[in-house]
Parts: C-alpha cells; sequence; structure tokens
C-alpha cells in the first residue's frame, strides 16, 4: 500500500459538516473525501500528473 503523510488540517465547522454530508453521499470516509477532493483539483490544474487508469480516480 502506498504510504500516507498524516497532518493537521484546521476547516470551518460549517464546511467540514458540508464534506462529512458529501462523503457519506459517496461512500467514503471523510479523510478520503478530502483526499479525492485534492487529488482532483491539482489533476485539473496541472499541479499531479493524471493516472493511466479512472479506476485510480475511484477513492
Amino acid at each position: 500500500m502506498t504510504e500516507r503523510k498524516a497532518f493537521l488540517l484546521r476547516i470551518d465547522p460549517a464546511l467540514h459538516e458540508a464534506l462529512q454530508r458529501w462523503a457519506r453521499d459517496d461512500l467514503r470516509s471523510l479523510n478520503a473525501q478530502v483526499e479525492f477532493l485534492l487529488t482532483q483539483a491539482a489533476r485539473k490544474t496541472g499541479r499531479l500528473p493524471r493516472r493511466e487508469s479512472a479506476a485510480d480516480d475511484q477513492g
């Protein structure tokens, strides 16, 4: 399995609740949802290379 880095993230409580609901809707943990969204944004802006398989984006 890929190594993961841990860090503290401070966010507005309303944003936290919105992300939690979104994660639940997508059947992901909050952590997986945040990583998924950040990965999408980084790839969209060209800051992270795209992977070969679309399955990598499923979370």
